[in-house]
């Protein structure tokens, strides 16, 4: 069904406003599609009806549930297995020595989804329990979409959702089965919480994050509003820590507040410690 200019830019600049995300052309096929079961409850049959009805004053409740609508929350466990790889034998090893101090460490999964990124680390620390011991393992979720936390807060998981990107052993190890669905262990609850938020506003609390991870979040967002979101991201995270984006996302050409690193791409330095990095004899042998 097609979607006429005035109701998409209603409706597109509607997400943009609540979540930075640009409703570009090449996602306008699937505006009606995400629609769908909204027009069934609204009892109404297209885009331009739905556009009406959002003009009208008071329709607060109805915006949201458009722009709920419209979001992507795709996610899996250890989605893009092989940056788990990666985390878990150079990027958490370096921090452990950074923070042996204190052992502490703040993680931030912005752009969370239903949660299952956050629990996937939670799993990371569990299954190297020689080296985590004793520790602080802080890791918070966030994301635009209420809805999508709320179902990250539960930690409940449908039997399709827990088939995706776990083995039967993690299955069993890290959930039971109850009659809502495959349900998360304390274990890993422990160290995962959960809050609505938009990577456009003030970092969460604590503020400043060891690890952050924003991936697959930028994809649709114009150059200046991910200009603004690096930014954020950039004081959100330790001057000594590390941001990993998706396989599809790169700081190179978009933000000068992080640079690249010796293990590859889609993971990220602030900066200061980038360009020492990158200057590096190991880096630039690499490199060649």
């Amino acid at each position: 069904m097609d979607v006429n200019e005035a109701s998409h830019k209603i409706i597109a600049d509607l997400l943009a406003q609540r979540t930075g995300q640009q409703l570009t052309e090449s996602r306008r096929w699937r505006v009606s599609t995400a629609l769908a079961g909204l027009f069934r409850e609204l009892g109404i049959d297209n885009t331009d009806q739905l556009a009406c009805m959002l003009e009208r004053p008071g329709e607060h409740h109805l915006a949201t549930k458009v722009v709920e609508a419209l979001l992507n929350n795709e996610t899996y466990f250890f989605r893009d297995h092989v940056y788990y790889t990666t985390l878990a034998n150079q990027v958490l090893p370096d921090l452990a020595r950074k923070r042996q101090a204190t052992k502490k460490l703040s993680i931030w999964s912005a752009g969370c989804s239903t949660g299952q990124e956050a629990l996937s680390l939670a799993m990371l620390f569990c299954e190297q329990p020689g080296r985590w011991q004793d520790w602080d393992i802080d890791i918070l979720g966030t994301d635009v979409s209420g809805k999508a936390i709320a179902t990250a807060k539960t930690g409940c998981y449908t039997q399709f959702e827990i088939q995706r990107g776990i083995s039967v052993a993690q299955m069993l190890n890290f959930f039971s089965e109850t009659p809502r669905g495959w349900q998360a262990s304390d274990r890993i609850c422990a160290m995962t919480r959960f809050q609505q938020h938009s990577i456009l506003d003030f970092p969460p609390s604590p503020g400043r994050f060891d690890l952050v991870l924003c991936r697959n979040v930028l994809l649709y967002f114009d150059p200046s509003v991910r200009r603004s979101a690096f930014d954020r991201l950039a004081g959100a995270t330790a001057t000594d820590g590390w941001l990993m984006m998706g396989a599809g996302e790169s700081v190179i050409g978009q933000t000068e507040r992080f640079g690249p690193t010796e293990w590859g791409s889609s993971i990220y330095r602030p900066t200061s410690v980038a360009s020492r990095v990158a200057a590096s004899p190991r880096v630039a042998a690499a490199a060649g």
